[in-house]
């Protein structure tokens, strides 16, 4: 009974640490104020407008331009990216599509969301979204997982007719993150996110030279160290619950030992 009491003080102990672990799923909050997000757009991925996710980058650009946005995004984060573009009074019908690549400029897919819409004509704004698949630490090379490091949002338009062509609009575009947390765990990280100029970076660390920094955007708390997930604490937990079976099934499956009346020698 002792073990007993010791194992379910331990089991107690390990659920009050899970608590913290466990509020990895839910959303993550907004980075910063919209105060301080972008107001124009990119037009390549070298100059996309960086923006922190939980803010709404907004941009004012014609009809046909391609407009480029980078952000942040870690390990165990399922971003969300979502566009609204306000069109002018008049126009003909018009396809517009919302792209989401990682830091090695690889198309990422959607889980869900509409990332291609229509806007027939008069039409007076369109939305878009798209659901990323969660952001692993850890992938094969020939793989095509999400990894940490800087994501671009594209924004452009698909089929437009000559008269709809440099028409003004204007673009909103929002990221948010759901903490996914030690489901998503893998074993294995990154020696670095993949961000642009994190190469130039670490030999300019090696040889005490200075180098400028192609991108300066990262999540509020910094990159994961990827060591630690909530998928620890469970495992733990259920280690203690096996043991208190084990425990549990013994003591009533033992009986009550040798009866009174039988001689010791029997």
């Amino acid at each position: 009974m002792r073990a007993i009491r010791v194992l379910s003080a331990a089991l107690l102990t390990l659920g009050l640490a899970a608590a913290p672990a466990a509020a990895d799923s839910s959303p993550s909050p907004s980075a910063s104020s919209d105060s301080k997000a972008p107001t124009q757009a990119g037009t390549s991925f070298r100059t996309a407008a960086e923006m922190e996710q939980g803010q709404t980058a907004t941009a004012s650009a014609s009809t046909g331009d391609y407009l480029y946005w980078s952000f942040p995004a870690d390990t165990g984060q399922r971003p969300t990216v979502k566009a609204t573009v306000k069109l002018p009074g008049s126009h003909a019908a018009q396809t517009w599509q919302l792209d989401v690549y990682d830091g090695l400029r690889r198309h990422q897919s959607c889980q869900y969301g509409a990332a291609t819409r229509t806007a027939e004509q008069g039409t007076a704004s369109v939305e878009l979204a798209c659901v990323l698949r969660t952001v692993r630490a850890w992938s094969e090379p020939w793989a095509n997982d999400p990894l940490p490091g800087t994501y671009y949002a594209r924004l452009t338009v698909l089929n437009l007719g000559s008269a709809d062509l440099g028409l003004p609009v204007r673009a909103e575009v929002r990221v948010d993150s759901e903490n996914i947390g030690g489901a998503a765990a893998v074993d294995g990280s990154l020696g670095k996110p993949l961000v642009p100029g994190i190469a130039v970076t670490s030999e300019a660390e090696k040889d005490g030279s200075k180098s400028a920094v192609l991108s300066a955007i990262e999540p509020d708390d910094g990159w994961s160290s990827h060591w630690w997930s909530s998928r620890w604490v469970w495992t733990a937990i259920g280690g203690v619950l096996a043991a208190l079976a084990g425990i549990g099934g013994y003591a009533l499956t033992r009986g009550r030992g040798r009866p009174t009346y039988v001689p010791p020698g029997a």
